[in-house]
């Protein structure tokens, strides 16, 4: 089965929508808090409760855990998410997404917690198991609906809440793959549509997107045509969001191979310095680290077969690609197994500086991953700031210290309680 995040399949935001629009009328809520929406006779009414205080009284926002056949895709055959999941997934969203995005409005924002309200996502649905489309052979993990709806699929994957539970850091990037990838690549859809991303940002990589087959692109190509992942090759507003919910999400081992793919095969004049600089601006510290994964990898050149001396060579116009043993990696998404008949030993790395010394440097930025992909980075940060006073390596940087943090928080009673039915 090829495996694709595939974020928005419906609802690909047509329009405006009302509850997102700069111009409406604010209001304390959408719904009526004066009457409760729980049930006190229902036995999750103690979650159903906490749901209530939790999201809709201070965001307007629901979560739709139990299984709505009605709401649901009838093209997928769908199990319900399970309870106790259902629960820490809901504790995550407002600790790891909420609450970021909170905490990292401008000192001066009186009432920070009214951004939130008013743009954030109306609800979120989640669905136990996975989408899975035998016609595409593709595994939806998030949809959205119109700026409104999220849902979120493969819920029962989540390592469920126990006393003794403890996230390891490969639980933490499952979940931002699964979860919160999507939240803030549909968020982003939300911002972009209710103040307008420059036209230039489409420009840059204007003649290679691929709204039909951009699923059989693997990461190393579209890392070199400078889109951050396959998906955002897909149209210009999906890889605006990608570069946006890339660089709050994404791990430093993902950014780090990213750049090295992207840059392998050229620069421009100044990348290197917008490179080490963007680097910075991840807080990646330990870069040249010999024992950080990105850094064990060998570079090959493409070579053609010498009939004389019977031996592969380079080739004149030099095509490079990066090779790392599959038993030292982390992410099977980055290992290139490579043809030996065709490629041939270029040199071996365990220095990430060392690299970029090594680079050529190009005219042709057209033909350059790495140029591209920074000067939509550059565009995007600055849109993010410019419209929004969001600096988002601050979010970036909030949302990984709270999941340093999440284990004392799961298991700190006085935030996290998780039910049993009644």
């Amino acid at each position: 089965m090829k495996k694709y995040l595939s974020y928005i399949i419906i609802g690909l935001f047509a329009g405006a929508v009302a509850s997102c629009s700069s111009d409406d009328e604010f209001t304390e809520s959408i719904y009526d808090t004066n009457i409760p929406v729980y049930d006190e006779n229902s036995t999750t009414y103690p979650f159903d409760k906490w749901v209530y205080e939790n999201f809709t009284e201070p965001y307007n926002v629901q979560i739709q855990y139990k299984f709505n056949f009605n709401a649901s895709d009838k093209d997928f055959q769908l199990s319900p998410a399970e309870y106790n999941r259902s629960q820490l997934l809901s504790h995550f969203v407002r600790y790891l997404f909420y609450d970021v995005y909170t905490a990292c409005r401008p000192s001066d924002d009186t009432k920070p917690e009214n951004f939130m309200k008013k743009y954030g996502p109306r609800l979120f649905h989640f669905i136990g198991s996975s989408g899975y489309s035998p016609s595409t052979g593709t595994e939806v993990l998030g949809t959205a609906s119109g700026g409104v709806k999220i849902t979120l699929y493969n819920v029962n994957e989540m390592k469920p809440y126990s006393e003794d539970v403890v996230y390891t850091p490969a639980d933490i990037d499952l979940l931002n793959d699964r979860y919160f990838h999507t939240m803030h690549h549909e968020f982003s859809h939300i911002l972009h549509q209710t103040k307008s991303y420059p036209v230039t940002f489409g420009q840059v990589t204007s003649g290679t997107y691929d709204a039909s087959n951009w699923q059989d692109r693997d990461s190393t190509t579209t890392h070199r045509l400078g889109y951050v992942t396959h998906y955002a090759s897909s149209a210009n507003t999906e890889d605006f969001v990608e570069v946006l919910s890339c660089i709050i999400t994404d791990t430093e081992w993902r950014w780090m191979n990213r750049l090295i793919s992207a840059t392998v095969n050229g620069m421009c004049s100044g990348d290197k310095e917008q490179v080490k600089e963007f680097v910075k601006s991840l807080n990646i510290k330990n870069v040249d680290d010999p024992n950080a994964h990105w850094n064990n990898f060998a570079v090959y050149t493409e070579s053609e077969y010498n009939s004389e001396t019977g031996q592969y060579v380079a080739t004149k116009n030099k095509v490079l690609d990066i090779y790392r043993n599959p038993e030292t990696v982390i992410n099977k998404d980055y290992t290139a197994y490579v043809p030996k008949y065709r490629y041939t030993l270029y040199k071996q790395y365990n220095s990430f500086y060392s690299f970029l010394d090594d680079v050529e440097i190009s005219s042709e930025a057209s033909n350059v991953g790495i140029n591209a992909l920074l000067k939509k980075i550059s565009i995007a940060t600055t849109w993010y700031k410019d419209k929004w006073d969001f600096d988002i390596y601050q979010i970036r940087r909030e949302l990984a210290r709270r999941q340093a943090d999440v284990n004392n928080y799961i298991h700190d009673k006085s935030q996290v309680v998780i039910y049993d039915y009644q």
